[in-house]
């Protein structure tokens, strides 16, 4: 019962920790080298990080093989799913250079409130608790993003669709994720974001030298750490634990984006983006509780959520 609780508890707090200070690594890597260098590199990190994993796991004793049906699936899903998170991982890299780590944290963490919306398009229910969220949200995004005169600056936009792409990610992962392995799904989502990323580079970007051993240390953390360890630590999780508390612990990836983002670079926010801070806080705890029915009893399968 004490390792239970453990589970249920320590490592989705863990989880959210290290994808907090990625934001930070990610914020200093945006200072020297591109987004598409960046998040090709991070990627094909993670993607033979977790192939690795895969050769250990399917060497344990009792390992069973894939079906031919979930194999196909899995190409599919690790098509769809790479691609958005190819896209979603740019757009945060390129909001990361103009906008601190710690305000890019709760602008992302919107996705958490633009799933049930999302979700109405595939004819979902909502709860009122959830509809909530999304206002509190909007009015924290407000104060965080616009500035006087009704501006926002092309960095938050970035975040903001990165927000709107990984809601989109959340919802691939939720359709293929019951059919295939946690560890294969995002392995080859990795591979895939790792191979578009590496072309857009070629195409768009010149890359250094020099810059990428200079940033050598913020890609090896944010591809182990955050894309490889994080995302493991998560699965543990949720096989010992209610998907929504899960969810719930693990949105706290945002505060701690705040508190790293001021602890490591001296990042200070205004009173007003506080302000926004807290309401989108608000916003993503209110987006975790379940409808009354759920907690009376009836489970229902909530998607796992993505690091940056």
């Amino acid at each position: 019962m004490q390792k239970k609780r453990l589970f249920q508890i320590v490592l989705p707090v863990l989880a959210a920790m290290i994808w907090g200070s990625a934001f930070v690594f990610q914020s200093v890597a945006a200072d020297s080298v591109d987004p598409f260098t960046f998040n090709a590199s991070r990627s094909i990190i993670a993607a033979v990080f977790l192939a690795i994993i895969l050769i250990f796991k399917r060497r344990a004793p009792g390992s069973g093989k894939q079906r031919r049906g979930s194999r196909r699936k899995l190409f599919i899903g690790g098509i769809l799913c790479g691609t958005a998170l190819f896209a979603a991982s740019n757009l945060q890299q390129l909001g990361l250079g103009e906008t601190g780590a710690g305000k890019a944290g709760f602008i992302t963490a919107l996705y958490i409130v633009i799933v049930p919306v999302f979700g109405l398009f595939l004819r979902r229910r909502t709860s009122g608790l959830v509809w909530a969220g999304v206002a509190l949200a909007v009015a924290g995004l407000y104060l965080l993003c616009v500035g006087s005169g009704f501006s926002i600056a092309a960095s938050d936009l970035y975040l903001v669709l990165c927000a709107l792409v990984f809601a989109a990610h959340i919802l691939i992962i939720d359709r293929f994720a019951p059919d295939v392995g946690g560890i294969e799904l995002s392995c080859a989502q990795f591979a895939v974001a790792g191979i578009l990323s590496f072309i857009c580079m070629l195409i768009f970007e010149d890359p250094d030298a020099a810059a990428l051993r200079g940033a050598a240390w913020s890609i090896l953390y944010v591809g182990i750490f955050s894309s490889g360890v994080a995302y493991t630590l998560q699965i543990i999780a949720q096989r010992y634990s209610d998907p929504a508390v899960v969810s719930l612990l693990l949105s706290l990836e945002s505060v701690f984006a705040v508190i790293f983002g001021a602890l490591i670079l001296s990042e200070r926010l205004s009173a007003r983006e506080l302000t926004g801070c807290a309401l989108m806080l608000a916003a993503v705890t209110l987006a975790q509780f379940p409808p009354r029915k759920k907690r009376a009893g009836i489970s229902a399968e909530q998607p796992p959520l993505p690091g940056p």
